[in-house]
């Protein structure tokens, strides 16, 4: 989707790791996840890995009852409400991390990757045998019973050390462009230029390479390589954020759009600048609540979009899935990004958290979930042990709920024991 697939709800490191410290912690039955603003990042502080290591082996006990409210009770993949399960994109998720794992990048990542006892022999060997239970099991208590008798979980220290993540989420929009601008689609997205790599330090900022309004046009030094153009600079700018995008285009055909590379700055929430400005309550912040003060006050796009100095590039996707950072297909659901310098790439694991699900009434409503899931992105504010990006599908309806989710939940990785 991008070479990171960048985080959607208004926020999107290096830490180093040593070798795994093991301890053991029971594990009572789980309060539900503490709801954090959704949609606005809490800070994250760096981890010093003399004091806290990001992963520690937990032991789970054995004495979580009622079974439904203990890790690893997944029912969606059974189904659930009326709706059907999802156990076959499961599966087509974990054959795309095992893909991975047979590549050279791979290979090479995990020889080098610090916590001994994770190696991708045994990940793979993890991936392999979950997979040959979601075939094999015939209810939620069925795998979970064996998921916890054959898997060591390792848990992450989280943003304050004692394992509380912040969730949040991002999604595939749906935008209709044109190929050639027009007096109605006049706002660009853009190649990478062929001499980026060279491109001297510090970057152009985003109002040097668009201009405050988003239209510079052939005064712009990217003139020439535009890909597409959008009616809304808002949506333009949104592409910005999600870092891809499906595309209906004006001549009736499809197409789709993918990260390609980005300017050397860091990002900006511009919902906190929105509030830093008294212009909406960062309490109640959300991203829907961000898009519609926008769409009745269009004007101040020229004042906040630029205050984002990052500028992302894209190439044509060709209708291609959204795909993550180690270049295999996002999986609705199934799909998170971590930081990539702490989290192993491609492995099983399982969160911990809250996650809206709309309603027969057409609203959202949020419902406690243990999902299993593969880390298989990363994003450019994904940073830390305690920050996790849930891909949640494409469309409309997976913007309105990733638009909304946030809050604190807590991940765990998942390694056959030795």
């Amino acid at each position: 989707m991008r070479k990171t697939l960048a985080l959607l709800s208004l926020s999107l490191g290096i830490a180093s790791v040593n070798t795994l410290y093991p301890s053991i912690a029971q594990v009572p039955n789980l309060a539900p996840p503490v709801q954090n603003n959704p949609g606005i990042p809490l800070p994250v502080p760096p981890i010093n890995p003399e004091q806290q290591l990001p992963l520690k082996l937990t032991d789970l006990g054995s004495g979580c009852t009622p079974s439904y409210a203990c890790l690893g009770w997944d029912e969606q993949i059974w189904g659930s409400r009326g709706k059907r399960g999802d156990r076959q994109a499961l599966l087509a998720a974990i054959d795309h991390s095992l893909r991975y794992l047979q590549k050279n990048a791979a290979i090479a990542v995990y020889q080098q990757y610090p916590i001994k006892d994770i190696t991708l022999d045994r990940v793979r060997r993890s991936l392999v045998r979950f997979r040959q239970l979601v075939v094999q099991s015939k209810s939620p208590a069925q795998l979970q019973a064996a998921v916890r008798r054959e898997f060591d979980f390792y848990k992450s220290v989280g943003n304050d050390g004692q394992g509380s993540v912040k969730f949040t989420s991002y999604y595939e929009p749906i935008y209709t462009a044109s190929r050639v601008p027009t007096s109605v689609y006049k706002y660009p997205l853009y190649r990478l230029p062929a001499d980026f790599d060279k491109w001297a330090k510090p970057h152009p900022k985003r109002i040097d390479l668009e201009g405050k309004d988003g239209l510079l046009g052939n005064k712009s030094q990217l003139h020439g390589l535009e890909l597409l153009w959008f009616r809304d600079r808002l949506d333009a700018y949104m592409v910005h954020i999600q870092g891809s995008a499906q595309i209906q285009l004006t001549n009736g055909k499809k197409t789709s759009v993918g990260y390609a590379g980005g300017t050397d700055y860091p990002w900006t929430s511009i919902g906190k600048e929105l509030a830093k400005d008294g212009k909406l309550p960062l309490e109640s912040l959300t991203l829907p609540r961000l898009i519609s003060y926008f769409r009745q006050s269009p004007q101040e796009l020229n004042n906040y979009l630029p205050r984002w100095e990052r500028f992302v590039f894209f190439k044509e996707t060709s209708g291609t899935p959204a795909t993550g950072s180690i270049h295999v297909p996002v999986t609705a659901e199934r799909s998170i990004a971590t930081d990539k310098s702490l989290m192993p790439p491609g492995a099983l694991a399982l969160v911990y958290t809250s996650i809206p699900y709309p309603t027969k009434a057409g609203s959202l409503e949020y419902r406690k979930v243990s999902r299993f899931v593969l880390d298989q992105d990363t994003g450019s504010a994904i940073k830390g042990p305690g920050r996790v990006d849930y891909f949640m599908g494409t469309g409309k309806l997976a913007g309105d709920r990733a638009g909304v989710m946030g809050g604190n939940g807590s991940l765990y990785y998942l390694l056959l024991k030795e």
